[in-house]
């Protein structure tokens, strides 16, 4: 009987879902734009160009040492002068106060004077780009203190990046797989709305009258929306690959089990929030806000390290920071199924999962459901 009653109910959820355009659109096309959007924002626009900074420079009293200290600026790769010669100090500043330059610099007027000058705009001055013209610059000017000293240097910096993954993976692969967990979170927290909508037409009530099972009605509905996480994921992944040229080496043990895990306790917040949710306001009210706060204090765009040392216990506790992990684990490190914190992490987000659903179930047995008579 409750197998009959489930399959009934998986197909009538399963028809609305293909009905619904709007469903089509906020699930599938928008985490793709969101997508397209934020790797172009954070991840270079999926090009393989390097970093660069346009910069100018002022040499107002053209000597030996700011003729030296010019060609040495000019060797440096990620440095594009403007200009391509020296300009005046008022068309450079003009330069910088219209941002058609990241920084003027300033080559001393006298022979042996030292100062080099670095003019930026204020608005941008605690930029990225701000701060490592900043960096590259005081290196420059120790170096060539060093070189008109005579003393060659002793200890040299060698950059080199590491990581468990492959050896081709990139940090767009990252922002990529982070952004498909936040993508199939979202599509969970605002998934529900439909029975928000059922709720309000009064349909909620006849489903009441009927033998029919609450509980067996919200699972069906999070199977549907668990079918349509697959097809967010593989569009998402191949807009990625082909489309920002993400390189990914799945595992599909590790790649199923986050996802199943995820999918359903996100589907399952989205069906607590609908339980009490009177209007389709205040469930998008309350969605926008549980995925807002985790967007941002999950990894997804930036290592949870980065945070200020009392934040960081709360994504210790987000479902979304455990998804996001699994995720790249299933699409980049390929090892997870293995690790312990792997599985300490599917086991929190089935936590969550369980006790967002069971309460869920039982406002929609009782105080939800009551109400609407």
């Amino acid at each position: 009987m409750a197998a009959k009653q489930f399959g009934a109910m998986f197909g009538a959820h399963l028809k609305m879902m293909f009905r619904e355009k709007q469903v089509w659109f906020w699930s599938v096309f928008f985490p793709v734009i969101l997508m397209v959007l934020f790797m172009i924002i954070f991840g270079g626009g999926g090009g393989s160009s390097e970093f660069k900074a346009k910069i100018a420079v002022v040499d107002a009293s053209p000597n030996v040492s700011s003729g030296m200290l010019l060609e040495q600026i000019k060797s440096i790769p990620i440095f594009e002068l403007t200009e391509g010669e020296p300009v005046t100090l008022e068309a450079g500043q003009t330069l910088v106060e219209e941002k058609e330059i990241d920084a003027l610099i300033v080559l001393p007027e006298v022979e042996g004077t030292s100062e080099v000058g670095l003019i930026v705009n204020r608005e941008n001055e605690g930029g990225a780009t701000t701060q490592a013209i900043s960096s590259i610059m005081s290196n420059f000017v120790q170096q060539a203190n060093l070189a008109i000293a005579g003393v060659p240097p002793t200890y040299t910096l060698e950059l080199e990046s590491i990581t468990t993954a492959s050896e081709d993976t990139s940090y767009s692969d990252f922002l990529l797989t982070g952004m498909i967990g936040l993508s199939i979170a979202q599509g969970g927290l605002f998934g529900m709305g439909d029975l928000v909508d059922m709720r309000k037409r009064g349909l909620l009530k006849r489903l009441r009258m009927t033998p029919a099972r609450m509980g067996l009605f919200g699972l069906s509905s999070m199977l549907v929306r668990l079918m349509l996480g697959i097809i967010q994921i593989t569009i998402l992944a191949l807009v990625g690959v082909y489309g920002f040229g993400a390189t990914l080496h799945i595992n599909l043990l590790s790649l199923s089990v986050a996802f199943f895990a995820g999918a359903l306790v996100f589907n399952a917040m989205g069906y607590l929030f609908s339980s009490f949710s009177k209007t389709m306001e205040a469930y998008m009210g309350m969605a926008n806000i549980t995925s807002m706060l985790m967007m941002f204090l999950s990894g997804i765009f930036f290592p949870v390290a980065n945070l200020p040392e009392w934040l960081q216990v709360v994504p210790k506790v987000l479902p979304l920071s455990y998804f996001v992990e699994g995720m790249r684990d299933g699409l980049i490190y390929a090892e997870g199924i293995a690790s312990s914190s792997f599985w300490i992490g599917m086991a929190i987000m089935a936590a969550w999962g369980i006790v967002c659903f069971l309460i869920a179930a039982r406002l929609y047995k009782s105080q939800s459901i009551a109400a609407t008579r």
